[in-house]
């Protein structure tokens, strides 16, 4: 007689693919109509599953009842999603996006990155009871970097290209992928002095590890590294489709492919593979080649879209949800303030500052877009874990430090808590953003449906053209971008014109693809 076998390997395989398929059936009307976004939908229904619900999906049951385990496995699923999501941002950019707009990203990611880090360190200083500022940086510098994978519902798909302008998408994927990596100097400056402070000499030593181990070995070696993965893959993927060695299948996959290989070796090293990832899908197209045969390809969003599905899952049971109530760190009212601090002045200020020299942000509007928009989400998990990895070798007499552990507990509470409100704010930033998309250009001056009439001559030719306001505006960057011209432009009357009056050829057959 047939007996039910209801082992953890069948439920899990039985929840996550009905969920994603009763997802599916209705995906477009969620996305599209309800602007819910894949994060928030597989969050709660992770917590539905959870042990804290329906007990289908049981994290610390898989790890075999250690704690120590079960976090080492979300450590390794978020270096799996973060690697592959950040090839594919570096492979979806145009040719030589980094190089072409250094200035602004290095603004991005350097006084940015700065400006963040301090500005959520003071709050968490200010909110959190008992902390000391060191600690309060170690905690700020896991919620610094801006996430790729929740920035992905927002600057990516058909909602994006409806409301937002393509120089700020890129832009915001370039600086998403970019800081994932960078978050490491920013937290092992405060963890070095964590570890070290108190020692004879400390100081000096946490310096030299910072420099040699942290910028050196860990960000300057990952940048090398995918640099060099990603170049000799293009010319080997060039040269096997140049001989008709590599079929159809294999070429769609070989960015996931190389992304999983960088993991695993970047790993083995030690060194940062979330940089060396985005650095590599970045140099793998650096010619445009890649990009544009997989332009109108699913299999890397459909792979990035069951990656997400899955991520958040987990998130939704294996946070720590009871401990945001009930924990000897902060009570919950001084956690919401700091998530809506956190929301208004971690990166709101630093953006505003600096969006006259970004040339992506054309009006304060915009400014206050790309400052609002800076989620919290996975990328801040990976920190967290990677700093509880090292808190844990933080010992005295083989028993962590009583200071370490009590870090160790904050961090787990805060940004946890911050990411799940994260996820949640994306949904409301997103409904927000549909009802008010119009303010994003030029505060909505001029209605999207109004056309001009834009009459060019050029080499000869004479072209009549109607199209929208927002079109020209498009063409405008892009026309001003070719010929070195400035992008910040708030007045698109004859700015505009003159610009397009001097387009090459080219830029008329730019004109009539938009």
């Amino acid at each position: 007689m047939p007996n039910l076998a209801i082992t953890n390997f069948n439920l899990v395989c039985a929840t996550l693919g009905g969920f994603i398929t009763l997802f599916g059936l209705v995906s477009y009307l969620f996305k599209e109509r309800f602007y819910l976004s894949e994060a928030l939908i597989s969050l709660l229904a992770g917590i539905t599953f959870s042990p804290h619900a329906a007990n289908l999906i049981k994290p610390l049951e898989y790890a075999e009842g250690s704690q120590e385990s079960l976090d080492t496995i979300t450590l390794y699923f978020t270096r799996l999603v973060l690697g592959v999501q950040l090839v594919l941002a570096g492979v979806q950019l145009p040719s030589k996006y980094l190089q072409r707009e250094w200035k602004s990203l290095a603004l991005l990611l350097g006084p940015g990155m700065i400006g963040m880090w301090i500005s959520s360190s003071l709050l968490i200083w200010a909110l959190i009871p008992n902390l000391s500022f060191i600690h309060s940086l170690a905690v700020g510098a896991c919620v610094t970097p801006t996430d790729p994978v929740l920035s992905n519902s927002i600057v990516k798909g058909k909602f994006a290209d409806k409301n937002i302008p393509k120089a700020l998408q890129k832009i915001i994927i370039a600086e998403s992928g970019a800081n994932d990596g960078l978050g490491y100097p920013f937290l092992f400056f405060a963890l070095y002095l964590v570890k070290y402070v108190d020692d004879s000499g400390g100081t000096s030593r946490a310096m030299k590890n910072w420099f040699g181990e942290t910028w050196g070995y860990t960000v300057l070696l990952s940048v090398v590294y995918g640099a060099t993965v990603g170049w000799i893959a293009k010319e080997l993927l060039h040269w096997a489709q140049e001989n008709k060695f590599v079929d159809r299948e294999s070429f769609l996959v070989f960015a996931i492919a190389l992304a999983l290989f960088i993991i695993g070796t970047c790993g083995m090293i030690g060194s940062d593979d979330v940089l060396a990832c985005f650095v590599a899908g970045n140099v793998f197209t650096i010619d445009d080649w890649f990009r544009l045969e997989t332009l109108d390809d699913s299999l890397q969003p459909t792979i990035d879209m069951l990656l997400n599905l899955s991520i958040f899952m987990w998130f939704g049971a294996v946070c720590p949800w009871a401990t945001f109530l009930h924990n000897d760190v902060v009570p919950i009212y001084r956690l919401i303030s700091l998530g809506v601090l956190i929301l208004l002045f971690r990166r709101v200020p630093i953006v505003y500052a600096m969006h006259w020299k970004i040339t992506q942000i054309e009006e304060k509007q915009q400014a206050l877009f790309v400052g609002f928009f800076g989620p919290i989400g996975v990328s801040a998990v990976f920190y967290l874990y990677i700093s509880l990895e090292f808190l844990g070798q933080v010992t005295v007499e083989g028993v962590v430090r009583k200071d370490a552990s009590g870090l160790a507990d904050t961090m787990r509470v805060v940004i946890w808590f911050l990411a799940m409100c994260s996820i949640v704010r994306t949904f409301v930033f997103k409904i927000t953003l549909k009802h008010h998309a119009k303010l994003i250009y030029s505060g909505g001056a001029w209605p999207e449906h109004s056309n001009w009439q834009i009459g060019l001559s050029s080499f000869g030719t004479s072209v009549c053209i109607t199209c929208s306001r927002r079109r020209i505006a498009d063409l405008a960057r892009i026309v001003s971008q070719k010929r070195g011209y400035s992008t910040r432009r708030t007045d698109y009357g004859w700015e505009i014109l003159n610009a397009l009056s001097g387009a090459q050829p080219m830029d008329l057959n730019l004109l009539w693809s938009l």
